[in-house]
């Protein structure tokens, strides 16, 4: 009878005769996840009860405190396991496998099983528990482009799916809104600005049972267009302009050193090339690089420039406008004579247009203007100034005349010397005596008649002088001069230190014409040329 017993218990007969646990003695385990605890148990096949079983925490009070898990319907457990710990006990199969969600520090101890009224105290659970080192997972599939909405989602794949539901947050300063999500999951529909690369993306995940958080933070990569494409002008060390728009112009004093520096907001980073004027489809640009260097700025680089930020997703450009500016600069003055007067040219050109304007005198004569003595007409075009001054009426050789052309960024003048000459032949006079003979008056006649006839001849022959003087004549480095005599008989008159000659003999005019060079500082320089006047009789 013995034996059929110990046949139908199915076991060896220390395990029929003994009560027996076997169970992982030591389970670590973070706070905030779960734990499965597998359990088996044995007790001698006389002992029977009712199949009831229990976890108490090591210390407890069997008889008077609660256990922490139980399969006895309407036991009361310990308030702080209570809906946590769960022991699915089967007297069958002898299970006493404990279950624990939502873990918590407070959980760490040692729990022994009980069956029955026996306990087991000679194997006991020891439960070890760590903080939370787990951390979200965020998944961002493909690239974030700028404007166009995208899902990113917020996992936990290590959470217990028995355990409480955590409960997620997003934080971000992009435009956002929730999606669908599950028990381990959240998902964010996002889309991105421009503004958004490069910012913070935080998903929280909160463990209500264990009351811990955990948290990851990704950087947003937005792929974007160029945008806010900008020009820096530098003159030497220094920072003169920032140009954001088209079209705007940039005056430069000729002469000086420019470098321009091209910035454009872009991801991925943009390629920055220059160009002359408009970027057409397969223009090629003039510098393949963000900085353009303009050692010494001329007419040549005035114009459009044109900086272009392009990448995949687009391209920007900005364009200044070079306005290259320089102080006046006399071309060819020039006087002569027309009639019974005097007539001067002047013209100059800079940039800004110049204004011209005659110094006679201690007078200033400008604009369009004319009295008895004197006419000015001037005409502007582009760059260039033109004005002419006709004066009329005796001209004294102590006359002093000028032209100056003058802008913001400098002056240049232009001095006439008209030279001395022989003033215009007297007509001579009639020599008679007072009385009525016939001989003397006869003779008184030819005389007359002579000395008319000579005169005239000599008023035929108005040589004007011409000279040229090289620049370092001037300076006394010895180079030549010369000088012409024109529109004159085969007799050279003499010079102006030689002996007077008599009035009657021959009439000359003079002119002088110093042209003073002016450089951008202002300063006037020294070389000296000369212009010739013609006479028109």
């Amino acid at each position: 009878m013995l034996l059929w017993l110990l046949m139908l218990w199915g076991g060896p007969l220390d395990a029929a005769l003994s009560y027996q646990l076997e169970l992982q003695e030591s389970v670590t385990v973070q706070e905030g996840l779960c734990v499965h605890v597998p359990c088996t148990f044995s007790y001698p096949w006389f002992a029977f009860a009712p199949p009831y079983m229990s976890w108490f925490q090591k210390g407890a009070d069997v008889n008077h405190d609660p256990p922490v898990a139980t399969n006895r319907p309407n036991q009361k457990l310990h308030e702080r396991t209570q809906g946590r710990f769960f022991l699915h006990g089967d007297l069958q199969t002898k299970d006493c496998s404990l279950d624990i969600k939502g873990v918590n520090m407070g959980d760490s101890g040692t729990y022994f099983f009980q069956i029955f009224t026996y306990s087991y105290l000679d194997n006991m659970l020891s439960l070890n528990v760590t903080a939370l080192t787990h951390t979200p997972d965020i998944l961002i599939p493909g690239t974030l482009e700028s404007g166009r909405p995208g899902n990113l989602t917020c996992s936990v794949p290590w959470a217990c799916e028995r355990g409480t539901p955590p409960i997620f947050s997003w934080t971000s300063v992009a435009l956002t809104s929730l999606g669908p999500r599950t028990h381990f999951s959240s998902v964010l529909t996002l889309t991105p600005r421009p503004q958004d690369h490069g910012t913070n993306l935080t998903c929280q995940v909160y463990f209500p049972a264990a009351g811990v958080m955990v948290e990851r933070t990704v950087q947003l990569n937005v792929t974007y267009a160029p945008q806010n494409t900008a020009i820096r002008i530098f003159q030497g060390n220094r920072t003169v302009l920032k140009i954001l728009q088209n079209t705007s112009s940039v005056l430069i004093l000729e002469g000086q050193a420019l470098r321009l520096l091209c910035a454009a907001d872009s991801s991925p980073p943009a390629e920055l090339s220059w160009f002359r004027g408009s970027p057409a489809w397969n223009a090629t640009p003039i510098n393949r690089s963000a900085n353009l260097d303009l050692p010494q700025v001329g007419a040549a680089e005035e114009g459009d420039l044109t900086c272009q930020a392009q990448n995949p997703l687009g391209s920007q450009h900005v364009s200044l406008h070079l306005s290259v500016v320089y102080p006046p600069r006399l071309l060819s003055p020039s006087c002569s004579w027309e009639g019974e007067g005097l007539h001067c040219n002047c013209s100059s050109r800079a940039q800004p247009a110049p204004t011209l304007r005659w110094r006679l005198g201690e007078g200033l004569l400008e604009g369009n203007h004319s009295n008895a003595s004197w006419t000015i007409t001037s005409s502007s075009a582009g760059p260039w100034a033109n004005s002419s001054l006709s004066l009329s009426g005796p001209l004294g050789s102590s006359l002093r005349l000028s032209c100056e052309a003058r802008n913001a960024h400098g002056s240049q003048s232009a001095a006439f010397l008209l030279l001395p000459g022989t003033p215009e032949p007297r007509t001579s006079g009639v020599l008679g005596a007072v009385g009525g003979a016939g001989s003397i008056a006869l003779l008184s006649l030819c005389l007359c008649l002579f000395f008319r006839v000579k005169t005239c001849r000599k008023k035929a022959a108005q040589p004007v002088q011409s000279m040229d003087m090289n620049p370092a004549s001037s300076l006394g480095s010895g180079a030549h001069q010369h000088q012409s005599w024109t529109d004159s008989p085969a007799d050279h008159p003499a010079p102006a230190d030689a002996s007077p000659i008599s009035r009657e003999e021959q009439e000359l005019h003079y002119a002088l014409l110093r042209f003073p060079k002016l450089k951008p500082q202002k300063w006037e320089s020294i070389h000296t040329e000369y212009t010739e006047i013609k006479a028109h009789k």
